[in-house]
């Protein structure tokens, strides 16, 4: 699952593709686990990462599954030490992290699925509404991605300035938090072939367990002011729509 944008990944006919070509074949399934299901028996994956803070456990501990069979996948050791691991990582095991995000894993197996069906239902309303605006794109598939992300290009404003104006009352981003420090358009939406001034336009929503309906309507109202009084003293809003704010905006 894309980071940005939700959008699931082909993985399947990826991993088929190297396997026919003896490459293997490593995804970064963090954005996915606990949120579709994903199952490295059935799958044509070699290697698999996943990170706990994504699923509401500790942060700083994550897993790596790593292939037996079919191809057997031996890894070269890159903390010497006590062979810890079956030599692959040396160190002291952190328990307490260990447990926790096996119990993360444990939840979010027995509630994911009635989780997943809240939280697209909550995205849909949020898009529905900001998306009766003019001008405002969803980026990426609208169904082939998870339930928990939308990413939305509002036409003639600036991702950094609309974030600027509602970070006191939401907490938004304009791209991954990897990418946090660079003012750029997202590397995600430019290679998905966004024209430049979408790409700039861009605001990514994250939803989550916590996230209530009366969030959701505070959202759309406190986006939809925002994204006014942005466009109102913005010349190309105003060169392209006269001055004007159409009816419903």
């Amino acid at each position: 699952g894309n980071h940005e944008t939700g959008v699931i990944q082909p993985v399947s006919q990826i991993g088929q593709i190297a396997r026919e070509r003896g490459v293997l074949f490593m995804t970064d399934a963090t954005q996915a686990v606990g949120k579709i299901p994903v199952d490295t028996s059935r799958e044509p994956i070699d290697l698999l990462a996943l990170s706990g803070h994504k699923i509401y456990g500790p942060k700083g501990v994550g897993a790596l599954f790593v292939r037996r069979k079919d191809p057997r996948v031996q890894l070269t050791a890159q903390i010497d030490g006590g062979g810890h691991e079956r030599g692959r990582r040396s160190g002291t095991l952190n328990v307490p992290a260990i447990v926790g995000l096996g119990k993360a894993c444990q939840l979010m197996k027995e509630e994911g699925a009635s989780e997943g069906t809240r939280l697209g239902m909550l995205r849909d309303r949020l898009e529905g509404a900001l998306m009766e605006m003019e001008e405002v794109y969803v980026n990426g598939h609208r169904s082939h991605r998870l339930a928990q992300t939308t990413n939305l290009s509002f036409r003639d404003t600036e991702s950094e300035a609309l974030m600027l104006s509602i970070q006191k009352k939401i907490a938004v981003s304009s791209g991954s938090a990897c990418t946090s420090a660079t003012l750029e358009p997202s590397y995600v939406l430019r290679a998905m072939g966004v024209e430049e001034p979408l790409a700039r336009a861009a605001i990514r929503f994250g939803l989550g367990r916590f996230t209530t309906e009366e969030e959701i309507d505070f959202t759309i109202q406190y986006v939809r002011e925002s994204v006014i009084r942005l466009r109102q003293s913005s010349p190309r809003w105003q060169q392209r729509h006269g001055g004007i704010i159409p009816a419903g905006n």
